[in-house]
């Protein structure tokens, strides 16, 4: 279809748009309505949808950046976990939206939305760590990953050295993390207390052949879970190992025994995960 924007004026407000379909926000859910709508557009601009592209939005709420995402995608599925908004929404969306009830850490996305799609969202704060991690980890991965999350979640994400966490790792494994801008509590209803902000992630292939990956995160998880500790010994203790053989995969890799997980990055872990399988070899 072609790309353009929404009319604002012609828009229906959050207050219409509630009372059409008969809801209020969940607050077990979490919801936060977005109906900023010049946010909306901004999101969809940096999404950078191509022609004939499937758009996979996870949590379309009251559908307002759903519209905007079908003026410009060839398709948008859209996965609603609220069985209210699950019912209710196809009756408010264009022709060219699919809504599908379904939890996002369930779904097989590419079945959903095609080989070739990208994802476009406004993710819950409570479980949007792990539906990114579900959604990168797809056969096949989306294009990319456009999506709003806690201010202070994607700044996590998209860090380096020496500020890395177990989550910039995984992240940064599966893509290239950018954080575009920050949104303000304003631009949602209720007003979250918190600012949220909007993180692009571009796949790329995995560093690592696919059955190396979960040998790969236990390396990672390992390192990260005494981060007090140096290397050697966080390593040590979370896998179970001798020291000297902690010590002669860390020599192999090239990292100091001495060093801290927080100043690693990927290339560093993925070297480590090697020495590591070298060494038991």
């Amino acid at each position: 279809m072609a790309s353009r924007s929404a009319d604002p004026n012609a828009a229906p407000t959050l207050r219409e748009r509630l009372s059409a379909l008969g809801l209020s926000p969940n607050k077990a859910l979490g919801q936060n309505f977005l109906h900023d709508r010049a946010i909306v557009r901004r999101i969809a601009d940096s999404a950078r949808i191509e022609p004939g592209e499937v758009v996979l939005e996870i949590g379309p709420g009251l559908g307002i950046l759903t519209e905007e995402l079908a003026t410009r995608a060839e398709r948008v599925v859209a996965v609603e976990l609220d069985v209210r908004l699950a019912g209710r929404l196809p009756s408010v969306m264009p022709a060219n939206v699919e809504i599908v009830e379904a939890d996002a850490l369930e779904i097989d996305p590419a079945k959903l939305a095609g080989p070739r799609f990208v994802v476009v969202a406004n993710l819950p704060y409570s479980s949007g760590t792990a539906i990114v991690r579900h959604l990168q980890e797809a056969q096949p991965p989306p294009r990319a990953l456009t999506v709003m999350l806690q201010r202070e979640v994607a700044e996590r994400m998209a860090a380096a050295p020496p500020n890395m966490s177990n989550l910039a790792v995984g992240v940064q494994f599966y893509g290239a993390p950018k954080v575009l801008f920050r949104v303000g509590g304003g631009a949602f209803a209720p007003a979250p207390r918190v600012e949220s902000a909007v993180i692009r992630i571009v796949s790329c292939p995995p560093p690592l052949p696919r059955e190396s990956h979960a040998a790969f995160f236990r390396v990672v998880n390992a390192g990260f879970g005494q981060k007090r500790k140096q290397l050697a010994n966080a390593l040590s203790s979370g896998l179970f190992l001798p020291r000297d053989a902690v010590l002669l995969a860390l020599e192999r890799a090239g990292v100091p025994p001495t060093e801290r997980a927080e100043r690693l990055s990927v290339a560093d872990w993925v070297r480590l995960c090697q020495a590591f399988d070298g060494a038991a070899g």
